[in-house]
């Protein structure tokens, strides 16, 4: 296994974010986005960056403080599936929620400030993808969490966003996990084409970022199973971006994900 490596995103000033009300720090991101640039699009075994400190520290607090730990609230739904021609379990004991009116404000505040034209001008910066889009539906994105005997088997992410036709080009991640060792696993696996590896790993601590191009051959996941205490979840916020068409690029068109078993 290799350790992904990182860049941490420095803040400047905390006191002027709070007078503004962002949870965003914009120019943090543009200040480092010559660097942040050059780093993901150099990076293998496809186009992504790991940042810490991705966000203020006020912001990441807010948003801990702030998490839907009730599991009985109804906002909840059942993301654990089997795959549809063997049975197996491709992803499980995964909860999400994706409807934006149903959570918390700040969660609601930070996701419209990274879908706005401010990020997404960062995200083109970042990638080279020029006119990117957000999805108002958040289809398969949202708060996600799985609990303790949990993954998510290795796969590519469809790449056709079947509610507007638009073609997925970035996926983001973001970690909301403080007191996270190492033995409870749960390490974001990035795999190269042929599934031979090892692949570098990512362990999920709060306010680390992943960001990644989407295409038919970024594999993923985290295919070990958690061994975090019951009542301990892998909290994150997963985003997807588009564009209306791929004219840069010539990954197929497809709506369903690719899932690949792993030799490790």
């Amino acid at each position: 296994m290799v350790e992904a490596s990182f860049l941490k995103l420095p803040h400047k000033n905390s006191a002027e974010g709070d007078e503004s009300g962002l949870l965003v720090d914009y120019e943090a991101l543009r200040a480092q986005s010559g660097d942040l640039s050059r780093h993901y699009r150099s990076n293998a075994p496809f186009p992504h960056i790991v940042i810490d400190d991705f966000l203020p520290s006020r912001t990441i607090d807010r948003l801990i403080e702030d998490y839907p730990y009730d599991q009985s609230l109804p906002v909840w739904n059942d993301a654990t599936h089997r795959h549809k021609d063997t049975g197996e379990f491709i992803q499980k004991d995964k909860r999400n929620i994706r409807d934006l009116l149903r959570m918390p404000p700040s969660y609601r505040q930070l996701i419209w400030e990274l879908n706005s034209h401010y990020f997404l001008d960062f995200l083109s910066k970042l990638s080279g993808i020029k006119n990117l889009l957000p999805d108002p539906n958040l289809r398969g994105a949202g708060i996600h969490q799985i609990g303790t005997g949990g993954f998510l088997k290795v796969h590519a992410d469809f790449t056709l966003q079947r509610d507007f036709a638009l073609s997925r080009r970035i996926n983001l991640l973001l970690y909301l996990n403080r007191d996270w060792p190492e033995e409870y696993g749960g390490h974001l696996e990035l795999w190269d084409r042929e599934i031979k590896g090892p692949p570098k790993r990512v362990l999920p601590i709060a306010n680390r970022c992943v960001i990644f191009s989407t295409t038919a051959d970024s594999f993923h996941g985290h295919p070990k199973p958690l061994t975090c205490p019951e009542g301990v979840y892998r909290k994150s916020i997963a985003l997807y971006f588009y564009t209306n068409g791929r004219p840069d690029d010539k990954t197929p068109p497809v709506i369903s994900t690719d899932w690949r078993d792993t030799p490790f």
